[in-house]
C-alpha cells in the first residue's frame, strides 16, 4: 500500500504528533530521526535493503516512511492501536516498507549479515544500548574476519549504554577488522558523506553521535 504523496524534512514534526501513545521511547526513536531521513532521501537505492534492528520506539520510522510515501500519512493516526499494521515495534508482515520485525535488542545486526552475504548492500541501524547484547559482537566479528563490504552498521551513539566510553563503539569495531567512524548524527551532510565512504573487501560502522 503506497501514496503518492511526497513530503519533506520540515514535515516530519507534524507527522511525528500523529504517532502518540509509546512517549516513554520519544527519545529512543527521535535520536535515529536524521539518520533515517539521510538514508531515505539521500542514500538507500531500490536494490538496498536497510534493517531497524532498533525497533523498539519506531515512530520516527513511520514517519519518514510516511514522509517517502511508503506508508500512507493517514495510517499514522492508529499508531498503536489494535487494529492497526503500526505496533509499537514493526512488524514486517503487517507494516509497508518494514524488512524485519525489531524491537527485541541484538538481533538486527546478524540478520543484517545474512543479507549481505546474499549479495544485497545492507544497512542496519544499531542503537548504543543494544550493544550491551553479546549476540551483536559475534556478528560483528564474524563480518570483519570475512571482509563483509556490503555491510555497513549505523550506531545511534545517544550515551544511553550501560557500559559507554568516549570513543569506545567506533574501536571496538575497529579492532574487529571494520571501517569505523564517528559524525555528528545531526549533520546531515556528515551523514551522508561518511555513508558513502565504504570500502568493497571491509564492513563500514557511522557511529552517530546524537546529544538531547
Amino acid at each position: 500500500m503506497a501514496t503518492v504523496e511526497r513530503l519533506g524534512y520540515d514535515d516530519l514534526p507534524e507527522l511525528l504528533t500523529r504517532l502518540t501513545g509509546d512517549e516513554k521511547h520519544d527519545w529512543s526513536s527521535l535520536s535515529t530521526l536524521d539518520v533515517l531521513w539521510v538514508l531515505y532521501d539521500r542514500v538507500l537505492t531500490e536494490d538496498d535493503r536497510f534493517l531497524l534492528s532498533k525497533g523498539h520506539g519506531p515512530t520516527a520510522y513511520y514517519a519518514v516512511l510516511a514522509a517517502k510515501g511508503v506508508i500512507p500519512v493517514e495510517l499514522l493516526d492508529g499508531f498503536g492501536t489494535f487494529d492497526s499494521p503500526l505496533g509499537y515495534h514493526p512488524d514486517r508482515v503487517l507494516a509497508p516498507g518494514v524488512e524485519i520485525s525489531s524491537g527485541s535488542l541484538g538481533h538486527g545486526p546478524g540478520i543484517a549479515v545474512g543479507r549481505a552475504l546474499a549479495g544485497r548492500r545492507t544497512f542496519c541501524l544499531v542503537g548504543d544500548g543494544e550493544l550491551d547484547e553479546g549476540s551483536n559482537w559475534e556478528a560483528v566479528q564474524w563480518a570483519g574476519r570475512i571482509g563483509l563490504g556490503a555491510l555497513t552498521a549505523i550506531v545511534i551513539d545517544n550515551h544511553s549504554s550501560t557500559y559507554h566510553w568516549p570513543g569506545g563503539i567506533e574501536q571496538r569495531f575497529a579492532l574487529e577488522g571494520w571501517h569505523a567512524v564517528r559524525v555528528e548524527g545531526r549533520d546531515h551532510d556528515a551523514v551522508e558523506a561518511a555513508l558513502r565512504d565504504r570500502r568493497s573487501r571491509q564492513p563500514s560502522c557511522v557511529v552517530a553521535d546524537v546529544r538531547r
